[in-house]
C-alpha cells in the first residue's frame, strides 16, 4: 500500500504529516544537545572534585604518600578523572554520530521534500490552467449557441413578417447563418478544451500526484529508519563506553581492596622511628650520705633540699620523650643517653668527694638531652625564649634513624645529577671529536664553554657526593635499612664500593680529587637491547670516524634507539644490530606512536 494510491485526494494530510516528521526530528536533536551539555557540566563537576581532593604533592618525603590508604584514595581520584573522561566522551560522540549527522540528514530531507511539494504545485497550477480554459471555451460556446439562437430566431420572425423586405429577410438569414457557424466553432474549441482537461485530470491524478506522494511517503520512511537509528545510538553510545567505565569503577574497587592496614602501621613506623634508646631508670641520688652513709647504701630516704625539685618532677606524667639538637661539644646527634646504673647500686666515688655537686652534674647530664613532653613543646611554640631546632645541611637536627634515611636520599638525589652531569659530559666529548674531525660540521672551540661548566658542575656533585657519604658514614648505616652504593672512578679506572656502614672498603683508596658518579650494575649489560621508538631517514652521508658513531648513507634508513637529548645527537641502530649516534640534523626522524 501506498500514499499515491491509498491518500491520492489527501495532499494537505501528506504535506502535514511530513512537516510534523521533520519537527520531530529537530526536537530529537535538541533534545540530545541539552543530554551532551549535562554529560559536559557533569564530567566537569567530576573533574573539579577529582581535582579539589587531589592533593598533587611534588615533595616525595611528605608522608602520607606511602600510605596505601592514601594512594588507594588517589588513585580513586585519578579513576573519576578517567570517568568524567568517558562522561565526556559519550558526549562528544552523541554530538557527532547524532546531533550533527541529522542535522545535516534534515536539512536534505527538508530540501527534498521542498522539491516534491514545487512539483506537485507545478501540476496542480497546470491542470487548474487547463480548466480555466475549458471554463472559458464553455462559456464562449455557451454565450455564442445562445446569440445563434436569437439570429436563427429573428431571421424566421423577418421571414414571417409581410412588411419585411427581401434584403431585410436574406440579411437575418445570413446572420443567423454566421452565428451558426460561430457557435459551432465554439462547440469545437469546448469540445477539444474538454478533451485535453480529462487527458491531464487523469495524468494528474493517475500519474503525477501519485508518484509525488510515493516520493513524499519514501521520503517519511527514511526519515522514521534514520531517526529509529538516532535513538539507538542515543543507547549505544553510552553502551560502547560502558566497558571503561566498568574498568574504572573496577579500579576503585582494587583501590579499596589495596588498602592494608598493617603496611601502613609499618610506614608509620619507618618513618617515624627516631632510633633513640628508651630512657633508663633514674640514678637515687642520696645527699645525706656525706652525713649518715650506711643509711643511703641501705635504704631510700625522704628527698631532702635539693631533691625536692626531683620530687616534683617525678610526681607528672612524663610523655614520649625525643632528644633535642645540642651542639657537637656537648652530644653528637646520633649518641645515646647516658646508661643508667642500678637504682640501689653502690654510689661512685665522685659522690663521696661533693656529693651536691656531683648530684646535680649527674642531674643535668641525665635530663638535658631529653625534649619535654608534648605539651611542653606546644607552650614553647609561643615562649620568645624558646627556639626551635635549627634545620642543617647535614640533617643533624633529625634523630639517627630518620637522619640516614634522609642522606641515603640526598646521595641518591646527587647520584642521579651527577650521572646527567656525566652524560651530557661524554655527549660534549664525543661532538668536539666530531666537530675536529669534520669542521664543516661546527667549531670545536663553540663547545668550550659548555665543556667547562659541564666539569663545574660534575666537581661540584663530587664534592657534595663526599660530603654526603662522610655524614653517613658518621651516621652509621645499620643492616636492616636501606644500604647505598655509590661507584667512583680514580686514575687507575679501580672502583671504590662504600660500605653498610659507611666506611670505605679496601679495594682502592679513595682519591677526593677524582670524579664520583653512580652507576648501574654490570648486569644490565646482558639484558636485552632496547626496542626502537621510531625510524630515520638519511639526508646525508655521515662517515661515523669517531668513537661512539655510526657511518650512514644518504637514503639510508636506521631504527631510533634514542632520541636528542638535546645535545645535537640521536642513538640509532642497523638491521644489524650495530649502534651508535649520529648528527641529528642529517636524518629525518619518525617517532612511532
Amino acid at each position: 500500500m501506498d500514499w499515491g494510491t491509498e491518500l491520492w485526494d489527501q495532499y494537505d494530510i501528506i504535506e502535514k504529516h511530513t512537516q510534523s516528521g521533520l519537527e520531530l526530528v529537530e526536537k530529537y536533536v535538541k533534545f540530545v544537545k541539552e543530554r551532551t551539555e549535562i554529560e559536559q557540566s557533569y564530567a566537569k563537576q567530576l573533574r573539579n572534585l577529582s581535582k579539589k581532593y587531589n592533593q598533587k604533592r611534588s615533595n616525595k618525603d611528605e608522608p602520607d604518600c606511602r600510605l596505601s590508604s592514601y594512594q588507594s584514595f588517589v588513585d580513586i581520584l585519578n579513576e573519576m578523572n578517567d570517568y568524567a573522561g568517558q562522561r565526556e566522551l559519550i558526549a562528544e560522540n552523541m554530538i557527532m554520530n547524532i546531533c550533527i549527522d541529522l542535522t545535516k540528514y534534515l536539512q536534505e530531507l527538508k530540501q527534498e521534500r521542498k522539491t516534491y511539494l514545487l512539483e506537485a504545485k507545478k501540476a496542480q497550477q497546470s491542470l487548474e490552467s487547463t480548466y480555466k480554459q475549458l471554463d472559458s471555451s464553455k462559456k464562449r460556446f455557451e454565450r455564442e449557441w445562445r446569440e445563434a439562437e436569437r439570429a436563427a430566431q429573428y431571421a424566421e420572425k423577418t421571414d414571417q413578417d409581410i412588411n419585411a423586405t427581401k434584403a431585410d429577410v436574406e440579411k437575418a438569414k445570413q446572420q443567423a447563418h454566421m452565428r451558426a457557424r460561430v457557435a459551432e466553432d465554439c462547440k469545437n474549441d469546448y469540445a477539444a478544451q474538454l478533451q485535453k482537461y480529462n487527458k491531464e485530470q487523469s495524468q494528474f491524478y493517475f500519474n503525477d500526484m501519485p508518484l509525488i506522494f510515493n516520493k513524499l511517503q519514501d521520503l517519511d520512511e527514511r526519515r522514521i529508519r534514520k531517526l529509529g537509528h538516532g535513538y539507538i545510538l542515543f543507547s549505544d553510545t553510552e553502551k560502547n563506553v560502558m566497558p571503561i567505565i566498568g574498568k574504572c569503577l573496577e579500579g576503585i574497587t582494587k583501590a579499596g581492596t589495596n588498602v592494608n592496614e598493617k603496611n601502613d602501621s609499618m610506614v608509620i613506623i619507618e618513618q617515624n622511628k627516631s632510633g633513640f634508646e628508651r630512657p633508663g631508670d633514674l640514678e637515687f641520688e642520696d645527699y645525706s650520705q656525706g652525713i649518715n652513709r650506711a643509711s643511703s647504701d641501705s635504704s631510700l630516704g625522704t628527698p631532702k633540699g635539693p631533691m625536692d625539685l626531683l620530687g616534683k618532677n617525678k610526681s607528672k606524667n612524663f610523655w614520649l620523650f625525643k632528644r633535642s639538637k645540642l651542639s657537637s661539644s656537648t652530644l653528637t646527634p646520633f649518641s645515646t643517653p647516658p646508661a643508667p646504673s642500678p637504682p640501689n647500686g653502690a654510689p661512685s666515688p665522685k659522690f663521696g668527694r661533693d656529693p651536691l655537686s656531683y648530684c646535680l652534674k649527674e642531674i643535668n647530664k641525665t635530663v638535658k638531652p631529653r625534649i619535654s613532653s608534648f605539651r611542653t613543646l606546644r607552650r614553647s611554640k609561643f615562649t620568645p625564649d624558646r627556639i626551635m631546632p635549627t634545620v642543617t645541611e647535614d640533617f643533624g637536627h633529625l634523630p639517627p634513624e630518620q637522619r640516614r634515611k634522609k642522606l641515603q636520599q640526598k646521595l641518591e638525589e646527587i647520584s642521579k645529577e651527577l650521572q646527567k652531569e656525566v652524560d651530557q659530559s661524554e655527549a660534549l666529548g664525543k661532538m668536539k671529536d666530531v666537530y675536529e674531525k669534520n669542521p664543516q660540521m661546527g667549531d670545536p672551540a663553540s663547545l668550550a664553554t659548555q665543556i667547562s661548566q659541564t666539569s663545574q658542575n660534575i666537581e661540584r656533585l663530587r664534592g657534595e657526593l663526599n660530603k654526603y657519604e662522610t655524614w653517613l658514614s658518621e651516621a652509621g648505616v645499620r643492616g636492616d635499612t636501606l644500604r647505598y652504593r655509590a661507584h667512583s672512578f680514580n686514575n687507575n679506572g679501580a672502583h671504590e664500593v662504600l660500605s653498610p656502614d659507611g666506611a670505605h672498603s679496601d679495594e682502592s683508596t679513595p682519591d677526593p680529587s677524582q670524579a664520583i658518579y653512580a652507576e648501574f650494575d654490570d648486569d644490565f649489560e646482558d639484558e636485552e637491547p632496547v626496542a626502537p621508538i621510531g625510524k630515520c631517514t638519511a639526508m646525508y652521508n655521515f662517515p661515523g670516524a669517531s668513537e661512539g658513531t655510526i657511518s650512514m648513507q644518504e637514503g639510508e634508513v636506521l631504527a631510533v634507539v634514542e632520541e636528542d637529548k638535546g645535545d645535537g645527537w640521536t642513538r640509532v641502530r642497523r638491521h644489524n644490530g650495530d649502534e651508535g649516534y649520529i648528527p641529528t640534523s642529517y636524518v629525518t626522524i619518525t617517532l612511532n606512536k
